[in-house]
């Protein structure tokens, strides 16, 4: 299956989904989707058997941690959890590489080359999301007796002398 013959596959409801328009995160599901046939012939060998179900839980995690990253609010928290599904495709590429014995050249090369263009795209993403951090702005918080240009010693000990004799709520 080729990644256009993929799309038209792909429900309505997912590709309506405003996260449909980030790339990495349909290369991630399409890198899935292959996925599946790859660790079913991984599942076929006994050497590759625990190899199948660490590459299709990497492959899984990818996808979801650019969906869990793409619904956070702060670019904080989004380019933590891209930075989770970056950790996720270079371990699935990991994975892939410890299986083309079984797998063969070709599919091995065409998943490894899939999983680097989401790793170009992640670590485009994540510096993106890193520069959009949500800011405190720099405010000064006064109080009913305080004065924040009290610089002095003097004044200090004045400040002092007010807030101890303030009534606690």
């Amino acid at each position: 299956m080729n990644y256009e013959e993929w799309v038209k596959s792909v429900p309505d409801e997912i590709k309506s989904d405003s996260l449909w328009k980030i790339e990495a995160y349909r290369l991630a599901l399409f890198a899935t989707d292959l996925g599946w046939y790859d660790v079913t012939a991984l599942m076929r060998d006994k050497r590759t058997l625990g190899l199948s179900d660490q590459l299709y839980r990497a492959l899984g995690a990818i996808s979801g941690d650019i969906a869990e990253g793409f619904s956070r609010k702060s670019g904080k928290d989004k380019a933590r959890f891209y930075e989770y599904g970056l950790g996720s495709t270079r371990e699935s590429r990991d994975w892939y590489y410890k299986g083309r014995h079984v797998l063969g050249e070709k599919i091995t090369n065409h998943r490894i080359r899939l999983l680097t263009q989401v790793i170009r795209l992640l670590i485009t993403m994540i510096p993106q999301q890193r520069d959009n951090i949500l800011r405190e702005e720099d405010i000064t918080y006064q109080t009913g007796h305080y004065n924040a240009e009290l610089e002095t010693t003097v004044d200090r000990e004045e400040l002092d002398n007010l807030l101890q004799n303030v009534p606690l709520p």
